[in-house]
């Protein structure tokens, strides 16, 4: 089977802001261009690469893209996404079986994250990586704002089931006759798509899903720039990419790891490291504040003062997993002196934390937390909030423990005056 890659480098970066094209930007001493292009130059299953690049790049592109490893092409971008992705498809070799596509955007896509979708493409004939959506989500409206301000304000129109909700990312891949009835009627079509997955839909064809990679950040702005730069440290400092034979191993879920010594590659056993790690969070209560645990709203006259929701089970859980995997605590890398974390959802910041020690080659195996306080008793929202917990996390809610206990009336806890929570959590390394 004969794979292309097409990078969509085409952009602007408007959003992004700024005189210098974004995907040249570097991320952890490397163009953010760079690092996206060469997983696919260095993935077994890819035979070519082609990159769509703005008009002013293609008489001076950069080094990396003009010594390569593999056949690659550079075309020019168009002025909306598709477009230029359909130049890059006519530069494709006619012999290309699977054409997949990804963002220049997205620097940090695995290599098995790759290899799953282009499987995938190939069985079904168009699969996009997406992640199941791990908030409640709702449709909103506009509505007049009858107040003061005479201006207008959002409202929710509906609450959408958050099982049927998927953020669509990319690697993108179709066969080729999928993505050229695609691109044809997407030239045919005035309304704009986000992705070619939007216009493998409207032509009738059924679009797989393939789970996500929730290190598989898209930098849209310069505020993804910060996760992105703890992505990178952690990215290099690990081992160098999969050899070909490994990762073929691990997509075909063989339990054997590979491992080259003396120009040959042997087997070697697998490694399932346990790591565990503490976490510790204390708020005090304050009359008329809202109390947040594991990302649930609780009745209560008093809530938890702090500068995000101060939902102490999360702060207490993304500690424990931040310190399982040694990379510090929650204030070194969400501090509450940037504003950017002031109202922060505590799910959204645990969320990111697992990023970060997924880019470690770790992923959770299961947390335990102990909440501490003296009223309301937690007893009726401990489900809802393990569920809360998992879905942040990414794992299922039966790894997830929270339970609930008293102080007894002793000290500032056990008078009602405050709220704290332990948590443990333990961290292995990914098959």
């Amino acid at each position: 089977m004969q794979v292309t890659a097409i990078i969509a480098a085409g952009g602007r970066g408007r959003r992004f802001g700024g005189e210098q094209l974004k995907q040249l930007l570097p991320v952890g001493g490397r163009p953010i261009l760079e690092r996206s292009v060469s997983a696919f130059l260095a993935h077994p299953d890819v035979h070519e690469v082609i990159v769509a690049l703005p008009a002013s790049l293609i008489e001076h592109p950069p080094a990396y893209l003009r010594q390569t490893s593999k056949p690659m092409r550079m075309v020019s971008g168009g002025a909306r996404r598709q477009e230029s992705v359909a130049n890059a498809f006519q530069a494709a070799a006619v012999s290309s079986d699977v054409i997949v596509i990804h963002d220049a955007a997205r620097p940090f896509a695995s290599a098995d994250l790759i290899a799953r979708t282009i499987a995938a493409a190939a069985e079904s004939g168009a699969a996009l990586a997406a992640l199941a959506s791990r908030d409640t989500v709702k449709r909103a409206s506009d509505a007049p704002d009858r107040g003061a301000s005479a201006g207008r304000y959002r409202t929710v129109a509906e609450t959408l089931p958050r099982e049927t909700i998927f953020l669509a990312q990319t690697p993108q891949a179709f066969r080729r006759d999928v993505l050229r009835a695609a691109l044809a009627l997407g030239e045919r079509d005035p309304r704009d798509a986000t992705d070619e997955a939007a216009l493998a839909e409207r032509a009738g064809h059924l679009v797989r899903l393939v789970d996500g990679e929730a290190s598989n950040i898209k930098i849209t702005t310069r505020e993804d720039l910060v996760l992105a730069e703890a992505l990178a440290r952690s990215a290099d400092s690990l081992p160098p990419p999969l050899a070909s034979e490994d990762v073929r191993e691990r997509r075909l879920g063989s339990p054997k790891r590979l491992r080259r010594e003396g120009g040959a590659f042997r087997p070697s056993a697998p490694t399932r490291t346990g790591r565990a790690g503490t976490g510790y969070d204390l708020h005090r209560l304050v009359e008329g504040w809202p109390l947040i645990l594991g990302g649930i709203m609780i009745p209560s006259a008093r809530g938890a003062l702090g500068h995000s929701d101060a939902d102490v089970v999360c702060h207490a859980v993304t500690d424990a997993i931040l310190g399982a995997a040694c990379l510090g605590d929650i204030g070194r890398h969400f501090p509450d002196s940037d504003p950017r974390w002031q109202g922060a959802s505590s799910l959204d910041v645990l969320s990111r934390a697992v990023a970060l020690v997924t880019a470690e080659g770790l992923e959770v195996g299961n947390v335990d937390v102990t909440v501490i306080l003296e009223a309301p008793r937690i007893r009726d929202h401990v489900d809802a909030m393990r569920a809360a917990v998992a879905r942040a996390i990414g794992i299922d809610p039966a790894r997830v423990s929270v339970k609930g206990k008293t102080n007894e009336g002793v000290d500032a806890i056990g008078r009602g005056e405050a709220i704290a929570a332990h948590a443990i959590a333990l961290l292995r390394s990914r098959a």
